[in-house]
């Protein structure tokens, strides 16, 4: 086996994982949207490698070489491991209580190099005294002993295929931050898709592996070693080493008696006692784990993707139905369609009552004075009102609608129903029928202000005719939502605001007030669905989905990544 080019610069290396590392540690992923658990995962994946294998390992040629002994269950991996230190450090049997707290057995003079400063920093651990000492679930027990060769740890990890989840789990966290598996398999268990998944990513990583095949009955030992052997090199592991245990009752004190493991015990002494040779194991292994971030890596930034294109895909819905809502109710205020009912009959009243003609007045050579505005009749004001009431009303409902099609919309999108769930979102929010009001009555006074400052008083007929700027306002109002369009009920008589409006401004003046009070309008509502919005997009962003900088930093990190090495 040749040895992998090193880095160039250990430094540089170190540098950019550094920040690689702290960048993913950052990313916090949505509960509620696609890709939160795949994402977590790959995320865990990545970090926990990076913390434990990586980093610690860069620019240290001095640390010993870590064999983790790891397989199916049943398989003798703690018999082997306490076979090739020559004591009893690990306690066997498939029901041994240190199922889940691994055994670390080393030299002595390497125990330093596994303590938490340096090895698996977030895993508590205790020393072991004398014997083969039980630890507790999660917890890491380090043997130091002189039987060990300097240079090399082996690690009893719990079993690949588990029935306890966290058993596996926390298997694979030690497989991540091994130099070299020891993977151990049975020959009633070696074609377990369990194995093989372990085994793949071995071979996906390039991980230095050594595989040993145990309790092979001697009678089929040729044939159950030659399949499994072809099964290796169907799979891409023609690299790996080989060595095979042949089923034996000669146990003692949880170790193989006789030279049973004898090849695997002179395999580890080699690596110990030849520090180029292990160099190329812990070299491959590890520049296996930097070459596999050029997929692990873009892997998670998918997932940061998958979660940014359902943050977007849901406030898009919330722009779009809120979008349309504004249009709707645009249209419904050019059509006519709100000078039905009350505001029908309001202005009815006003026009049928001689109050707009009472309000030209014939000059005769002086104005009104200043200061002394005509007060408004009480129909007059019942058409105010009816007029403000209209539009408040068409604005709520407009709001309402909108803020109903996203929920809608939310509760058939991946992700959103559980959004769509939320307490706040379930009613109309408390203040948007004041700010309707408040939008509606400042149009109002915005109408009333180009009636009076763009209006009459630039014409020539303001010589003769003094008009009350209230009730002409109210006037413009009326055909500024369309009266006449066919739709408010009125036919032909409709035009009749329109004919007044064009003889007392001219058709000019009164396309620029109109344009100016429908866009003043328009804004006013926009506003006020802006604000509705923020419900929505506060709760969006209240998930915690990642920001979409994200996987184009983690793309970046990958680059820079490559470039250092």
């Amino acid at each position: 086996m040749s040895r992998p080019t090193p880095p160039t610069d250990a430094g540089e290396l170190r540098e950019a994982l550094i920040e690689l590392r702290d960048q993913i540690r950052l990313i916090g992923f949505a509960d509620e949207l696609p890709g939160a658990e795949e994402g977590r995962l790959a995320q865990a994946d990545v970090l926990e490698q990076l913390t434990d294998f990586v980093l610690p390992r860069v620019g240290r040629t001095d640390a010993p070489l870590l064999v983790a002994v790891a397989g199916s269950t049943g398989a003798g991996k703690s018999t082997l491991v306490n076979s090739l230190v020559g004591e009893q450090v690990t306690t066997t049997g498939v029901r041994r209580p240190t199922s889940n707290s691994p055994v670390l057995a080393c030299h002595p003079t390497d125990a330093d190099w596994f303590n938490e400063d340096v090895f698996l920093p977030t895993l508590p651990r205790v020393r072991q005294q004398g014997l083969a000492m039980p630890g507790k679930d999660g917890l890491l027990v380090l043997a130091a002993n002189e039987r060990m060769p300097k240079g090399v740890a082996l690690l009893d990890t719990p079993d690949v295929d588990s029935v306890v989840a966290s058993h596996h789990e926390f298997a694979s966290k030690f497989l991540d931050a091994a130099d070299l598996w020891l993977f151990v398999t049975t020959s009633a268990r070696y074609a377990d898709a369990r194995v093989w998944e372990f085994l793949q990513v071995a071979r996906e990583r390039n991980t230095s592996l050594a595989v040993v095949l145990s309790r092979v009955p001697p009678a089929d030992q040729d044939k159950l070693v030659t399949h499994f052997h072809a099964m290796l090199d169907a799979n891409g592991l023609q690299d790996s080493d080989r060595f095979v245990i042949p089923e034996t009752k000669e146990i003692a004190n949880g170790r193989l008696l006789g030279k049973t493991a004898d090849p695997i015990k002179n395999y580890i002494i080699a690596l110990a006692d030849d520090p180029a040779r292990r160099d190329v194991v812990s070299s491959r292994t590890f520049l296996g784990v930097l070459d596999s971030f050029r997929t692990r890596i873009p892997a998670l930034a998918q997932q940061v993707e998958v979660q940014v294109a359902a943050e977007r895909a849901l406030a898009e819905q919330v722009e779009s139905a809120y979008a349309t809502a504004l249009a709707e109710v645009d249209e419904d205020t050019r059509s006519g369609s709100l000078l039905r009912g009350e505001v029908l009959a309001r202005w009815q009243d006003v026009a049928a009552s001689g109050e707009i003609l009472r309000s030209l007045r014939v000059s005769r050579g002086r104005r009104r004075e200043a200061g002394h505005p005509r007060r408004a009749s009480g129909r007059v004001q019942a058409l105010d009102q009816a007029i403000r009431d209209g539009l408040e009303a068409l604005l709520v409902a407009g709001a309402e609608r909108a803020a109903e099609g996203v929920l809608e919309r939310w509760r058939a999108t991946p992700g959103g129903a559980a959004l769509a769930a939320t307490p706040e979102l379930e009613r109309s929010h408390e203040g948007l029928r004041r700010r309707a009001r408040n939008a509606v009555s400042a149009w109002q006074s915005k109408v009333l202000e180009l009636v009076t400052a763009e209006g009459l008083t630039k014409r020539s007929v303001a010589k003769f005719v003094s008009v009350d700027p209230e009730t002409l306002s109210l006037v413009c109002m009326v055909g500024l939502l369309g009266f006449g369009s066919g739709q408010s009920g009125e036919g032909g008589a409709g035009a009749a605001p329109q004919r007044l409006l064009r003889a007392l401004f001219g058709a000019e003046a009164l396309r620029s007030i109109g344009d100016r009070a429908r866009t003043d309008l328009r804004g006013r509502i926009g506003t006020v669905f802006e604000e509705e919005k923020l419900r929505f997009t506060q709760v969006i962003e209240g998930a915690g989905a990642p920001e979409e900088s994200v996987a184009v930093q983690l793309y970046q990190a990958t680059y820079t990544l490559e470039v250092t090495r």
